[in-house]
């Protein structure tokens, strides 16, 4: 009889064992690619039904409203102050319904920077919301003044571009470009180089799949992270455009 206990025990803790395991192996594989998991935080509020997906959390629906206007309200209760605030609530273009916000929050004894973002997915019909950690770095304002229009060229070669006149995008697309951080060191080759005329200022865009994006200047090399959202404001694609 004791044998037989002893059996069962043994049994139950080599499934215990075999639960844990793959529950760490679950996690590991959700949280992958996350520079910050906000679980772990107790002064990072989860917007109630965001569910972890690897490198984004998503939400049926379009919902990306609600999540603004509570981590807006929430964050700061928790010690947060705002740096930098950026969506698409003034646009009155109901194509750009899908478009969301972007938030920068710091906070005393938070080293480093806490990113929010946010967009509607409408293929997925999903909203996608983006925990960002990074240092903080130096980022120099480029564009003062929102232009009127500003052009795209898919490449260095184009003859032609397209042209935003969206007077928010224009101002989202320059959000993008100042956040970008002031980079010194070397830059990496790209497959893409796209360029952005906007008003005097010629940028030239490397770009790659999901590496990092270079922007280079009159006014010097920024680097930025490959955002979802600024490839849709921009209508940039992940083709090849480099130079045979």
């Amino acid at each position: 009889m004791k044998k037989t206990n002893w059996l069962i025990f043994g049994f139950l803790v080599i499934l215990i064992g075999m639960g844990w395991l793959l529950y760490q192996k679950m996690t590991d594989d959700t949280y992958e690619g996350m520079s910050i998991i906000p679980e772990e935080y107790e002064d990072i509020p989860i917007y109630e039904g965001l569910e972890p997906t690897e490198h984004v959390y998503v939400i049926d629906g379009n919902r990306w409203i609600d999540i603004y206007e509570f981590y807006l309200k929430e964050l700061p209760k928790h010690g947060w102050n705002i740096e930098y605030e950026g969506s698409v609530l003034n646009d009155n273009d109901p194509e750009n319904d899908w478009g969301g916000f972007r938030f920068r929050f710091r906070k005393e004894g938070f080293h480093g920077e806490l990113s929010i973002s946010a967009h509607f997915n409408q293929f997925e019909e999903q909203t996608e919301v983006i925990f960002d950690k990074r240092p903080i770095y130096d980022s120099t304002t480029w564009i003062n003044n929102v232009q009127k229009s500003i052009c795209i060229y898919q490449s260095i070669n184009d003859e032609t571009c397209s042209v935003i006149n969206e007077k928010n995008k224009i101002k989202q697309i320059a959000g993008f470009i100042n956040d970008a951080i002031d980079w010194n060191e070397d830059v990496l080759s790209r497959k893409n180089t796209s360029v952005i005329e906007i008003g005097d200022l010629n940028i030239k865009v490397y770009h790659e799949n999901d590496k990092e994006i270079y922007f280079q200047s009159e006014k010097g090399t920024k680097l930025m992270k490959p955002d979802p959202e600024f490839f849709k404001l921009t209508n940039l694609t992940q083709q090849d455009y480099s130079i045979q």
